[in-house]
């Protein structure tokens, strides 16, 4: 009687190696999922921008300031009260130190309160903010 790893018996012999296909295709699953859902989550707090001639801007390296219908102040998608955000700001920028500011505003938003926001991000020593606007319609 041989002592084989199949046997005389007609067994299938022991496979020792590891089945992969089923890894690469949960892989693939999770690699489309994640293709769908990121940029559902770019989105962002909820404001209608002016409408003006100019090029879109990207958020490459910088933080998105929103002021929101209700003036409720946001960096990227965290709430700030007026005060708080003019308590907190400048030591949040010097924390992260992003290449430029980009401000967001609701066109409903009264200016003074855009202004007032303007102003603490100029006071932290920001140089570069730029003012997002969504592209003007052409007739």
């Amino acid at each position: 009687m041989a002592l084989g790893l199949g046997g005389d018996r007609g067994e299938l012999p022991l496979n020792a190696e590891i089945n992969v296909t089923s890894m690469i295709d949960v892989a693939f699953v999770l690699l489309i999922i994640f293709m769908i859902t990121a940029p559902i989550m770019q989105g962002g707090v909820e404001v209608e921008l002016p409408r003006a001639e100019a090029r879109p801007l990207q958020a490459k390296d910088g933080m998105v300031v929103t002021v929101d219908r209700r003036g409720r102040v946001f960096v990227d998608d965290a709430e700030f009260s007026y005060n708080d955000f003019r308590a907190t700001f400048r030591s949040l920028v010097e924390t992260r130190k992003p290449n430029g500011i980009y401000l967001r505003s609701d066109s409903r938003v009264a200016y003074g309160e855009v202004v007032r926001v303007l102003a603490i991000i100029r006071s932290a020593g920001v140089q570069n903010v730029g003012l997002v606007a969504e592209e003007e319609e052409t007739r």
